[in-house]
């Protein structure tokens, strides 16, 4: 109760401070051209991220967390003025959030999560998700046929990490099931097919986010950063890299090896736990054909090259390579998505598998099911907004300047860890690299170390995220593979940690070789360093394998 009663005192303190704020500071900018906050280029600038982060390892709740941290800007930038920081917050033309949800590149981010939320419930409806996967299970026939099959039609479902969760468990569960997989096993490769793959594929809605969390000023375009980034992307590589061994090699450790052992005798579940029973593929669902979910796909992903190379003037002259970099994501993304739904409709409709009322009934439900990363980049995007104006990053660019030149070569492997340990207490990437995106590009403005620094934070982002239990595509891998949430994580934790583990000693060597190479480092030098990646994983999983076989020996001895 004492607690409780100084909780009061405090907020009625802060509440009272506010008015005073209010009554002796101007609540409206006379020139915002040469208006400037008491904390403008000073350490209070960071506060807003900082707050929504400290909020968010302690509440959990990314959402409350994100809006903490944007008030608490709005009301920096207005010193203290109730009035001038409920404007700032919605109606600043620089970093409120009517702004940039009237940005037309974050409405078509936004459009197209909607776009692709329909599109999975529409394929589920027609029943194409079910069909493909009766007609894999009669062509393959060994466990690690099916557990590569999953992994592939995870690879091609890049587009966006829910689509692939929602689509992937469906369609392969029933293969998975007739090889004797366990289920903990199907939810660890569809979690990485997810996510992993997400991030570093360039036609993908991932992209588009990395791309609009790159700030306008940074000097280089946000795509063209993406692409960049792809190979100094450690954990999305090790962790498909991990995903072909453990399944070429047949080789298992941790929970996961108890798993798959019972699951050859004939439990695929292991726990008790079983909260979608011993659910099994009856066949019944006649209605739906493979066509149903390939045409719907392919479609998806042509179109969507179709619309970034059209807006990157490829049909005006220039040359692919070029219109690609140069694309509008967001817009490409969306003339892809529209022309895919406008194709699903009419071909759905030719076959005879959905009623027109069917099709209107999956709009809001595929609304529904994008609503939290549409709400998780809105408010990431005000925040960012926030600390624009609040001068963070000249702020951040003074100090590392003035940083040691080896400290700043540390930093790639230091980012990675933040952005791990965000998303893991967060469970959301997204909003992990929306919030320290901007601030690494204060940190390197230009140059080699600025694109490893980028996507440092996006494998951390990535790495956490694949870790997380309150994840939601952690969550969205369990429910697709109708796997024990709390098995799912368990067992896939120490793979996730031993690709983390080999990512952060190759951020280490990589900051390193940039130290060395300085302005002659080059895609050549990020080949060469990814490759260094691979061989140092599969050294590790090598002695991982070794050690594990002669544990087992041990004990059956």
């Amino acid at each position: 109760m004492k607690n409780k009663n100084l909780s009061w005192v405090g907020a009625l303190f802060v509440f009272a401070l506010l008015l005073w704020c209010t009554a002796v500071t101007p609540g409206k900018v006379a020139d915002p051209a040469t208006y400037t906050c008491a904390v403008y280029s000073t350490f209070f600038s960071l506060l807003p991220p900082v707050i929504a982060i400290v909020l968010a390892l302690n509440t959990k709740e990314v959402y409350t967390s994100l809006l903490v941290g944007i008030a608490s800007g709005a009301l920096l930038y207005a010193n203290g003025n109730l009035e001038l920081a409920l404007n700032t917050l919605f109606f600043n033309e620089d970093g409120g959030m009517i702004t940039k949800l009237s940005d037309s590149g974050n409405v078509g981010i936004l459009a197209f999560l909607v776009m692709l939320g329909i599109l999975v419930a529409l394929m589920n409806k027609a029943g194409g998700s079910a069909a493909f996967g009766r007609w894999a299970s009669t062509h393959i026939h060994s466990r690690a046929g099916a557990q590569f099959a999953t992994l592939l039609l995870g690879v091609m479902i890049f587009v966006d990490d829910y689509f692939n969760c929602l689509t992937v468990g469906s369609v392969m569960r029933p293969v998975t099931d007739r090889q004797k997989v366990s289920r903990a096993k199907l939810a660890y490769l569809i979690d990485s097919t997810a996510a992993p793959i997400c991030i570093i594929a360039p036609v993908s809605s991932w992209a588009a986010a990395v791309t609009s969390s790159v700030p306008a000023g940074s000097g280089i375009n946000g795509f063209t950063m993406f692409l960049r980034t792809i190979p100094y992307n450690y954990y999305a590589v090790m962790t498909v890299v991990m995903s072909l061994f453990l399944i070429f090699t047949g080789a298992e450790f941790g929970p996961m090896k108890l798993n798959e052992d019972n699951a050859k005798n004939g439990d695929l579940f292991t726990t008790a736990d079983r909260p979608y029973g011993d659910d099994v593929d009856d066949g019944n669902d006649t209605n739906g054909h493979v066509i149903d979910l390939i045409a719907p796909v392919l479609v998806l992903i042509a179109a969507c090259i179709f619309g970034m190379v059209y807006t990157g003037g490829f049909f005006e002259g220039v040359d692919f390579i070029t219109a690609f970099a140069d694309c509008n994501a967001s817009a490409g993304l969306v003339l892809g998505s529209s022309i895919a739904l406008l194709f699903t409709f009419v071909f759905y409709r030719v076959r005879g598998v959905m009623t027109f009322q069917d099709f209107a009934a999956c709009i809001p439900e595929g609304f529904k099911a994008m609503v939290s990363p549409m709400l998780i980049l809105s408010l990431a995007w005000t925040l960012s907004g926030m600390t624009g104006l609040l001068g963070a990053k000249y702020y951040v660019a003074n100090l590392l300047g003035s940083s040691a030149a080896a400290l700043q070569y540390l930093l790639p492997f230091i980012i990675f860890l933040v952005a791990v340990f965000l998303a893991f207490a967060t469970g959301t990437s997204w909003g992990t690299f929306s919030i320290l995106i901007p601030i690494v590009c204060q940190a390197f403005p230009d140059g080699e170390m600025l694109v490893v620094s980028i996507a440092a934070c996006l494998s951390g982002a990535v790495c956490g995220d694949h870790c997380s239990p309150i994840s939601d595509t952690t969550i969205m891998a369990s429910a697709g593979a109708h796997c024990s949430h709390v098995n799912h994580v368990s067992t896939q934790l120490p793979y996730a940690i031993t690709a983390a583990a080999c990512s952060a000693v190759c951020y280490i060597i990589t900051g390193l070789a940039q130290a060395v190479l300085g302005s002659r480092a080059s895609l050549v030098t990020s080949l060469v360093l990814l490759v260094v990646a691979i061989v140092l994983e599969l050294a590790v999983l090598g002695v991982i394998r070794a050690h594990t076989r002669a544990k087992t020996s041990g004990d059956a001895v």
